[in-house]
């Protein structure tokens, strides 16, 4: 049975307060939010009009087994509250089942943790014209999509919607958060991205880069939020297309980027409509992921339901 899209979420027993690219935040109280991915997909920070059937799932589903094996690490938003608890009716329970959960409402920091394993995207820009990424200074003679010495931190500013994010050197982000924070925050990054990485190439996935979101409960404590190690948060690809030289295929939106690339759009709004072969294949692409990381057995789940553990994650 193909699995239902959704665009966009109307709940009307929460309080809606915002929607992001990809996610619409209800308030539930004081303490709690919902969050509910829809199959939006944006690219050049632009939200396309198509959505991409199940996306939200996948995207929930992988979020929460990632959030799961790096527990032990940091705490995260999520928080063990069953949906019927806070969404009594059950058609608004439907609507959004296996893509909603219930969230530690916290403070985001003001920045993106972004770590990288590979030399692609703006990282690649920036070391052409400087021989750097983010202040960081690499070795000569680096190739496009070539595996760094080590994985590097590269912060970004966050943008609006619409708007661009902007890499950052690591003081600037000392400079808005407090050093102490920051050097928390990168030290986390990298050692989440090392454990994740290591875990999916063993599954056939390189994970080239990564971006990661913190926010701090009113005592100051860390925690992971928003989504982790998806295909709209990394960049996924199969390694056993790899090369050293060329932008490798990928599993996440890559895919519909280089399209959009293809059609000479100004990445400017209006996005222009998908075509039917576009989406089916960006929606395969992402249920691939999904598969290779968590079992051929992964599947839909209601919200804040637990899976169990699929073999690969014994």
């Amino acid at each position: 049975m193909p699995p239902v899209t959704l665009f966009e979420s109307s709940l009307t027993s929460l309080k809606l307060i915002g929607r992001g690219k990809v996610r619409d935040i209800y308030e539930i109280d004081a303490g709690h939010l919902l969050l509910v991915t829809c199959d939006r997909l944006s690219a050049f920070d632009v939200v396309l009009p198509d959505p991409i059937p199940g996306k939200g799932q996948v995207l929930t589903r992988l979020s929460n087994f990632w959030f799961a094996r790096m527990a032990d690490m940091i705490p995260n938003h999520l928080v063990d509250l069953p949906l019927s608890s806070v969404l009594p009716n059950p058609e608004e329970r439907d609507q959004v089942a296996s893509r909603a959960v219930v969230v530690k409402k916290l403070r985001p920091l003001p920045v993106e943790a972004i770590v990288r394993g590979y030399l692609i995207g703006s990282g690649w820009k920036d070391y052409q014209q400087t021989g750097r990424v983010c202040g960081i200074e690499l070795p000569k003679g680096l190739r496009q999509a070539e595996q760094l010495p080590h994985p590097i931190f590269t912060p970004s500013t966050k943008a609006e919607l619409g708007t661009h994010d902007e890499n950052i050197e690591f003081g600037r982000m000392a400079g808005l958060i407090g050093e102490t924070l920051a050097e928390k925050v990168r030290e986390v990054s990298l050692t989440i991205y090392t454990k994740a990485a290591s875990y999916a190439l063993q599954r056939g996935i390189i994970i080239a880069d990564t971006k990661f979101e913190f926010g701090l409960d009113e005592a100051g404590r860390l925690y992971l939020i928003d989504e982790l190690l998806t295909p709209d948060s990394s960049r996924f690809w199969p390694a056993d297309q790899y090369r050293v030289g060329i932008s490798p295929p990928s599993f996440d939106k890559q895919f519909v980027r280089d399209w959009l690339e293809s059609i000479g759009w100004d990445k400017k709004p209006p996005a222009p409509a998908l075509p039917p072969e576009i989406i089916a294949r960006t929606a395969e692409k992402y249920r691939e992921a999904e598969i290779r990381l968590m079992g051929q057995g992964s599947q839909p789940c209601s919200a804040n339901e637990k899976q169990a553990p699929s073999p690969t994650m014994m």
